[in-house]
């Protein structure tokens, strides 16, 4: 019987050792081959795999928390059409959005993940249709500012060789609603953007009212800790603690070419039509000054004060 119990402990202890092997040729120990994009998630999250982007599908508000994914220079070369073909995404077990939500609504199914950025595969390209990777857009916006950032950040992508992606609307209670499901209409949306392929590692946010603008990207960009206490969401959470916190504690514009950033305005859009100048918040900072941040929106408040 001892013989037994040393035999079966020796084989296990070859089967661990076979198996921590596998995991060195694999390259799972090293930091490089972690999921860069992802944000930390939350046990109660229903995470969806697909092809070429991960979402955390929020069943109360019928639309994604957050879209993350890489983006490379490879993927950056289009070798498909758009399939412009919106269906139910079958791996959400609560049921997604469909096309009876967004009929009639006055609204575009705006992607998160823009097709764009999913070019490069057929599949990648008819899954970035799932209504799970849409949500409620006001068609200036989706066809002019966001269409213009989605345009940059995949220049990007080409310049630096790779970048992470993660972009979402910013849920709370109270939004209004389109259709059946009840799916929450945004009042803003969000883009981080992490590069860590060159060698001057940098993060930056982005924070667009879900409105018609003619302003510079340029000046909704903020620093990726910003975008964390308006949304909840840990981002770039696998990244080495010191390299998260610089990273995104800092935004620094320069440091990002901003050539792409020519908006292309929908003008056939009302929406445009009526759309105001830039003002300067009235919110009371901390400190008891006024708010120094400009915005678009008709109460006079920037993103941060509206919340």
């Amino acid at each position: 019987m001892m013989h037994c119990a040393n035999l079966f402990k020796k084989l296990v202890l070859v089967w661990l050792l076979a198996l921590l092997s596998s995991s060195l040729a694999c390259g799972q120990t090293h930091p490089e081959h972690v999921s860069l994009e992802l944000p930390l998630i939350g046990p109660h999250e229903q995470i969806i795999q697909h092809t070429a982007y991960t979402l955390s599908y929020n069943e109360k508000h019928e639309q994604a928390n957050w879209v993350a994914y890489e983006l490379t220079r490879e993927e950056t070369q289009k070798a498909f059409e758009r399939s412009n073909k919106f269906m139910v995404d079958p791996k959400v077990n609560t049921g997604s959005a469909s096309d009876a939500d967004y009929a009639a609504s006055g609204y575009d199914r705006g992607h998160l993940a823009p097709a764009g950025d999913m070019s490069w595969s057929s599949v990648s390209m008819t899954e970035s249709f799932y209504y799970s990777n849409m949500s409620p857009q006001v068609p200036a916006f989706n066809r002019g500012i966001w269409k213009s950032l989605e345009t940059l950040v995949r220049s990007w992508a080409d310049e630096y060789g790779a970048i992470y992606i993660v972009t979402g609307p910013l849920l709370k209670e109270g939004l209004p609603q389109i259709g059946v499901d009840g799916v929450s209409i945004p009042a803003y949306y969000y883009k981080v953007i992490l590069d860590y392929q060159t060698n001057e590692h940098k993060a930056i946010g982005f924070i667009l009212p879900n409105a018609a603008s003619h302003a510079s990207l340029e000046s909704f960009a903020v620093t990726v800790d910003q975008v964390e206490k308006l949304t909840g969401i840990d981002f770039f959470a696998a990244l080495p603690d010191a390299a998260e916190n610089s990273l995104e504690k800092e935004i620094c514009v320069s440091c990002w070419t901003w050539s792409a950033s020519s908006p292309s305005h929908a003008t056939h859009s009302s929406s445009a039509a009526h759309e105001s100048e830039a003002v300067q918040c009235t919110g009371i900072t901390k400190a008891g000054s006024r708010c120094k941040r400009m915005t678009h929106d008709p109460s006079g408040k920037c993103y941060q004060h509206l919340h």
